[in-house]
């Protein structure tokens, strides 16, 4: 056996309740690996109908978690992850019903082969077990994860930010409701129950074995800190410093439609558009009409001298701009010597999550598509489609940026490892 859990802080009795938490999560990811399709379904449609009839209750909790952030001086661009709307609210309830609708993961055999010697090897989708997901003010992601989770056959540990407690907690009540429906144990889907911060300390040790898996799901400092100290495997969810790259074939109105809601839709998700790149041959025609658009809508734009020379507005980009994600209303331009330095821009500042080309030019965006070596690389679209939802997944627990076992949005699926099943009639092997 191994040996208890260390206080963090002296806290005992959290250490002991995190344990705890862990322990009847292992129990329920035995349960849920074993669960046909149609009860974890039972329970997704009745998760459905809580969110939808509990949406004031979860916009009060909510509303109260708003108030105390700007109490608190946060930004705009961070109220606006945190803030819930009853469309928001209702985008949840949907994005439960297509989770439901989707093939479910779980024991499909991905490949069936036979050997020489008559046995027939099957590899089968199976849960990764437990899953600790720790997140910074969207409260929408702790029913994103939640129903992956449980769609994907494995139980969760949902640690939202002490900002977001409130609606976390709501929201909470509406996956519990359903997983009793379903009769499926409530430890499934579990809620920590604190806003004290050594709690995340204490599920990055692994929880003496009971968390399988980490997803990081906020700002670059929770990321390097859950990267730098959990004892089990993470999938990362890096920044996104994303770029479009506005390529001398490109037309003026297809790119101002698409930077303009790269960047302004919502400039505080992680597949907004932090840097524009536009092809120097299309300066004369698209540079100024691209920086003139932003401005007005209200975006600060930082640039280098040939962008700065377009509009008095523009601000000085300092080395640091091409680097940063500004998660606010702000965005780096620079003009670069067509595709070959885009692409040469983005390897040296890029992330790896999201980048996008505007072109006409077929072979350009070939090449863009293929030497990008990002999740997500688009042609003549809108980064903002770096999400689960969009690409048809229902939901996503992330955008994975790193290359192992799962990269981009990270749906059920992406929840599930594998196991081979072997089958033979008495063969030994000599």
């Amino acid at each position: 056996m191994s040996a208890p859990l260390k206080a963090i802080d002296g806290n005992a009795d959290l250490a002991a309740q995190m344990t705890d938490l862990a322990s009847r999560a292992r129990a329920a990811a035995r349960q849920l690996a074993l669960a046909p399709a149609e009860q974890k379904n039972r329970a997704l449609d009745a998760m459905e109908q809580a969110i939808r009839a509990n949406a004031a209750a979860i916009l009060k909790a909510n509303a109260a978690d708003v108030a105390e952030a700007r109490a608190s001086g946060a930004t705009s661009a961070f109220v606006d992850r945190l803030t819930l709307t009853e469309a928001r609210v209702a985008a949840m309830a949907d994005g439960i019903r297509t989770v439901r609708d989707i093939p479910d993961p779980v024991g499909a055999v991905t490949e069936s082969w036979q050997r020489p010697n008559g046995m027939t090897i099957e590899r089968v989708r199976v849960p990764l077990g437990v899953i600790a997901v720790i997140f910074e003010s969207r409260p929408n992601v702790y029913a994103d994860a939640g129903v992956l989770c449980l769609k994907s056959g494995n139980a969760v540990i949902l640690r939202g930010g002490s900002d977001s407690f409130r609606s976390c907690r709501a929201i909470h009540e509406c996956l519990v409701q359903g997983l009793r429906q379903a009769h499926l144990p409530e430890a499934a889907i579990s809620l920590v129950p604190t806003r004290d911060r050594a709690a995340v300390g204490l599920l990055l040790t692994g929880l003496n074995g009971g968390v399988d898996l980490i997803v990081p799901r906020g700002g670059k400092s929770l990321v390097a800190r859950v990267e730098a100290e959990a004892r089990v495997p993470v999938f990362a969810h890096l920044e996104g410093v994303n770029h479009v790259y506005v390529d001398r074939a490109a037309k003026l109105d297809m790119a101002k439609s698409i930077v303009l809601n790269a960047k302004m839709r919502r400039p505080g998700v992680c597949g907004a558009t932090e840097t524009l790149l536009v092809d120097r041959a299309a300066a004369a025609s698209h540079l100024k009409p691209l920086v003139e658009m932003l401005i007005e809508a209200g975006c600060e734009v930082r640039g280098d001298d040939a962008v700065q020379h377009t509009d008095a507005r523009v601000k000085a980009a300092t080395d640091e701009d091409w680097d940063t994600e500004y998660e606010d209303a702000i965005i780096a331009a620079k003009l670069v010597d067509g595709v070959d330095d885009a692409i040469a821009h983005i390897a040296r500042h890029g992330s790896h999550h999201t980048d996008a080309v505007v072109t006409e030019d077929s072979g350009v965006a070939q090449k863009f598509l293929n030497e990008v070596d990002s999740a997500i690389v688009l042609h003549n679209a809108s980064t903002q489609f770096a999400d689960g939802g969009e690409f048809g997944f229902g939901a996503e627990i992330g955008i994975a940026t790193g290359k192992f076992h799962a990269r981009g949005p990270v749906g059920a699926e992406q929840l599930t490892t594998f196991k081979y099943r072997v089958h033979g009639s008495g063969q030994t092997r000599p």
